[in-house]
């Protein structure tokens, strides 16, 4: 087999990260959509683009708490990215990688072999952790042989030590914080204060992305944040989308009250910093779990001990969450503060969070060994899903 390209879809469960690996990815919402405006029509995936009115969207997700268990969505999803419209695909000459969470359910793992094998006729499959990914590129790319994957996207936030290429499964640990429950907080804060945003899910998320950053000091910003005028560096208007200029809202200065102001805005202060906070200490929401670093050094501490030196150097970042500014510094910062002062510590932000794993998946088809790791659909005749289990052992 010399297939010279690869299919690999990175399905997250706020977005799938799809495309051949002699191509760059897309990055497609994975949900069905559904406006207020156009009630008829249902949007799958990137034909959220061609929604004229984004206010009041309702998600239907394939996903939930970080498990795919909506079939129909998951499936309309996939038929959609598939098909011409988005990125088209035939299974007979290609293999495909996909990725799955870690300790997926053994019912979801079936369906998924299942569908891949029998309804799209795939030829040669490959099942994988997106954290798998991203260590097998970290590992290429470093030439290292330990290393502690931190995932933080949409359901949650995973921390993963690996040893020589291998899970540590001792040491994996999982924080039930990521980018639904920040954009879910921020609505509640935003209802309570200013406005009732409850149902703005999208426009929230999007307020989210362009305003929030992650603190160095706690306790400093809160302090400039209680400043009046312009000795209040943080406060901050964000200008809401209208849908007839504005298809995206954007951040701008406070305006005097005198200025004439047409646009609707989200005044925001100590939100840009207090949300994301919840990733560092999730109990602020009732979350009896530890914050990102902690759980780090947790994590690295339950590993033997001849391998915490060279896990403390190798620690990289990916997921949405890391995109905020500033997550890279305090990661470090606090797992420095933790860790022996002997030891170096070396926190790495993935180039383009969003897509290392994907790009984990075009590193790993290069392998010489690629096809050893695929199950093909004539073994899955032979021997069924006990095979699959053998082989994709999550």
């Amino acid at each position: 087999m010399t297939e010279t390209s690869c299919y690999i879809l990175d399905n997250g469960a706020y977005t799938a990260k799809v495309g051949f690996s002699s191509m760059e990815p897309k990055v497609v919402p994975n949900c069905i959509m559904k406006a207020k405006s156009e009630r008829r029509r249902p949007f799958v995936g990137s034909q959220i683009d061609d929604c004229r009115d984004a206010s009041g969207l309702f998600y239907i997700l394939p996903f939930q708490k970080g498990f795919l268990i909506n079939w129909d969505t998951q499936k309309t999803v996939w038929d959609y990215i598939f098909s011409k419209e988005c990125c088209p695909v035939n299974f007979n000459d290609t293999p495909l990688i996909i990725t799955e969470p870690l300790f997926n359910f053994a019912s979801i793992q079936e369906a998924m072999t299942e569908i891949f094998f029998e309804e799209y006729e795939c030829q040669s499959l490959l099942r994988i952790n997106p954290t798998d990914l991203a260590e097998y590129r970290y590992r290429k790319t470093h030439n290292n042989q330990c290393t502690v994957v931190v995932d933080s996207g949409y359901s949650y936030t995973y921390i993963v030590p690996y040893i020589n290429g291998k899970k540590y499964r001792d040491g994996i640990r999982r924080i039930d914080v990521g980018g639904k429950v920040l954009t879910n907080h921020l609505k509640e804060i935003l209802s309570y204060r200013q406005l009732n945003v409850m149902d703005e899910t999208y426009v929230i998320n999007q307020v989210k992305e362009d305003s929030c950053f992650v603190s160095q000091d706690f306790n400093r910003d809160m302090e400039i944040a209680r400043r009046k005028g312009k000795d209040n560096s943080i406060i901050r208007d964000y200008v809401l989308p209208d849908y007839t200029t504005i298809r995206r809202g954007y951040l701008r200065n406070v305006v005097r009250p005198d200025e004439d102001l047409e646009q609707q805005t989200l005044r925001l202060n100590n939100e840009r910093f207090s949300i994301p906070e919840l990733l560092f200490h999730p109990s602020d929401v009732g979350i009896p779990q530890m914050g990102i670093p902690e759980a780090i050094m947790h994590s690295i501490e339950s590993c033997p001990e001849e391998n915490i030196e060279n896990l403390l150097e190798n620690i990289v970042l990916y997921g949405g969450n890391t995109l905020f500014p500033g997550f890279r510094d305090r990661v470090y910062n606090e797992v420095r503060s933790l860790a022996l002062d002997h030891f170096d510590v070396n926190v790495h932000l993935a180039e383009n969070p969003i897509t290392y794993a994907w790009e984990g998946g075009k590193t790993i088809f290069r392998d010489p060994d690629f096809y050893s790791f695929c199950m093909t659909k004539e073994e899955y005749e032979e021997e069924g899903k006990a095979l699959a289990f053998e082989r994709f052992d999550i």
